[in-house]
């Protein structure tokens, strides 16, 4: 038996004590140890494994209190390549207390009860270190706050005070500073963004860090995990001490994300190394520094698929796991400029970009550059080169792969959709009862000069931008017929009563502006040569028109043939 994919699963000692598929990445805690910095930000992409580095590195540096969990702890990490680093690195096993907080699950539609959940998180951790409580060493008031704090009966100014505050405790009772790990913690401010609540979520989140990382004497180090760097201003005020390491920087790079000898030996221990160019296809791209990195929930997730189906197709399945309201955001406020550069994008081209590494979401649509940063930062786009200009730093990014590309056309198709609804497409139908094919072609033309269309998989662009149109008529009933692959016409469209009009359409993409006329042509001599209409007469139809409809990018022509009555 192969050893279980852990799926959701982001707790060391979980994986490793129920026997999951793990792949090493406890070299990460000798380049912290080597490196020595007091505060750690690492930003990186969701869903790249931060989660899991930080619970591996909970289990290694904790001193819990209890020597037999200590030995146990110790346990985890055996055959693993942390231990064949010697004494230098092994002496700090166990050796700390460890305030471990995650702030993911502030998700929440108003400020009070995204607080709470926050209270409660903070509360929570608390509750794992009341066994210092029976200390001598710690006050009577001490004990009687750190209580308070417990049950979720403290004040507003305790809980954004409390991380520097247990830590305070924790030296006290054990005598030993305290490392303080946060992870995901942009997930409350990110919210707090979109929801309209920010500047009172980046009060309590200044306010919670500035006093566990600024000035707390009982601090050993810490370590936070986000997806993007809020600026030093609005929440890392005067931390002079803080060390950013972003997707740009050569340390730390290979710690998160799978690396491609690291995906390799996954498929290669699940028999399943004859889809490696789809896996590399679909999930690679990414690159941290100059390490090429893959994504691994995906790998993780498609390995799954693979292990019940070699030939099993790939997926997004980052899509459902990390907030697109960015993407959703960009293609809505979009202007004619902006549109080119998503294209130019969606047909794998590049996109200089220069790099500001401190903004806020306040800054986001401020300019251009600050949004094509935050698609950077959070995964959406990767480096493909680098440069120095007049004292900055510019990056030629790029679409990763297949995988993210599907989430651009989505995210433009579904808007497509929404914005389709919002229009009045009357004279388009109008010209399609009276076989008035140039005025057709005008409507269709006016719609694709407006909206952000990608020409890889243009077919399916174009039957969906088609199909969506159509159907917004309350006078008839379309029918997609393409992914039925039976032989079928594309569209059809067809009155609910029998004694009314019906039409058949045929989508062809030309390779040329210059093929545009014969395809439509073409599309239309293939409703007659394959006897589309005999479905629709079987069914009892007897006005039945026919449209050829050939596209080139921003440009399309119509064909109509001739009317069967």
């Amino acid at each position: 038996m192969k050893k279980p994919l852990p799926i959701g699963v982001d707790n060391f000692e979980k994986i490793i004590k129920d026997g999951y598929c793990y792949i090493d990445k406890t070299m990460f805690i000798k380049e912290l140890l080597d490196l020595r910095g007091e505060v750690n930000l690492f930003l990186r992409p969701r869903r790249f494994g931060k989660t899991l580095n930080l619970s591996m590195l909970r289990y290694f540096f904790e001193d819990t209190g209890d020597i037999k969990k200590n030995e146990g702890n110790k346990t985890l990490f055996q055959g693993l390549k942390i231990l064949e680093q010697g004494e230098k690195y092994t002496q700090h096993m166990g050796n700390y207390p460890v305030i471990n907080l995650t702030l993911k699950s502030a998700k929440q539609p108003g400020f009070e009860s995204a607080y709470s959940k926050l209270r409660k998180a903070i509360a929570d951790e608390f509750q794992r270190h009341q066994y210092i409580v029976a200390s001598e060493k710690i006050t009577e008031e001490d004990k009687k706050l750190f209580q308070k704090i417990a049950d979720r009966k403290a004040e507003y100014d305790d809980y954004s005070g409390a991380l520097e505050f247990l830590s305070k405790c924790l030296y006290e009772a054990t005598d030993k500073k305290t490392v303080i790990l946060i992870d995901e913690y942009d997930v409350p401010l990110e919210n707090a963004y979109f929801r309209g609540f920010y500047e009172e979520m980046v009060d309590f989140i200044r306010s919670l860090f500035e006093s566990a990382l600024k000035t707390n004497n009982y601090l050993q180090f810490a370590v936070i995990t986000g997806c993007l760097r809020i600026s030093k201003e609005s929440i890392f005020t005067g931390l002079n001490h803080l060390k950013i390491i972003s997707v740009l920087d050569q340390r730390y790079s290979e710690h998160f994300g799978f690396t491609e000898s690291e995906t390799f030996q996954m498929m290669s221990y699940y028999e399943s190394e004859n889809r490696f160019p789809t896996m590399k296809e679909w999930y690679d791209g990414y690159t941290f520094g100059d390490t090429e990195v893959y994504n691994p929930w995906s790998v993780i997730n498609f390995m799954y698929d693979l292990c019940a189906d070699t030939n099993a197709f790939p997926h997004p399945y980052w899509i459902n796991t990390s907030s697109n309201d960015i993407i959703k955001d960009l293609i809505a406020r979009a202007d004619r400029e902006t549109k080119g550069q998503i294209e130019t994008l969606l047909g794998g081209g590049l996109l200089d970009i220069q790099i500001h590494e401190e903004v806020t979401y306040g800054d986001m649509y401020s300019s251009g550059e600050n949004l094509w940063n935050f698609l950077y930062f959070t995964g959406y786009l990767t480096k493909e080169s680098e440069y120095f200009q007049e004292s900055s730093i510019f990056l030629r990014v790029r679409i990763p792969n297949v995988e993210v590309k599907t989430i651009y056309q989505n995210t433009i198709l579904n808007w497509l959709k929404a914005a389709i609804k919002k229009e009045d497409f009357r004279d388009l139908y109008h010209a399609m009862e009276e076989g008035d094919a140039r005025r057709m072609a005008d409507i269709l033309n006016g719609q694709l000069f407006r909206t952000i269309s990608f020409y890889d998989s243009a077919e399916n662009f174009y039957h969906g931008f088609l199909t969506g149109i159509l159907s917004q008529s309350e006078d008839y009933l379309v029918k997609s017929n393409r992914e039925s692959g039976n032989g079928r016409s594309d569209i059809t469209v067809k009155s609910p009563s029998l004694r009314g009009r019906s039409f058949i359409v045929e989508v062809k993409v030309s390779d040329s502006v210059d093929d545009l006329e014969k395809d439509a042509e073409k599309a239309l001599r293939q409703i007659y040569d394959k006897k589309y209409r005999e479905e629709l007469r079987l069914e009892g139809y007897r006005k039945i028109d026919c449209y050829g409809i050939s596209f080139f990018r921003k440009d399309c022509e119509v064909c109509f043939g001739e009317r069967e009555s």
